[in-house]
């Protein structure tokens, strides 16, 4: 199962993105989906940077695999998820 979150929308609400990324990775728990793709857009790079600082975050790391960027499109990364 692949779950997907466009950050487009949201891009300047601080708060709201991090709601909105705790919120794909519950889901994603919740779902045992293997893979969870976010679209921080490719822009100045500074959503992208705050989307990778979130992931690095103790608890977040603690939750999935591996943090992937796509090397054919900057504005894109995937979360990999691997359940027993």
């Amino acid at each position: 199962m692949k779950l997907k979150l466009d950050l487009h929308d949201i891009f300047n609400r601080g708060h709201d993105i991090d709601r909105a990324l705790r919120g794909i990775i519950d889901e994603a728990v919740a779902k045992k989906a293997t893979l969870v793709e976010i679209i921080p857009g490719k822009g100045s790079g500074q959503l992208k940077k705050r989307v990778l600082r979130f992931l690095d975050q103790k608890e977040i790391k603690a939750l999935y695999h591996r943090v992937e960027k796509d090397s054919k499109n900057f504005g894109r990364i995937f979360i990999h998820f691997r359940w027993k």
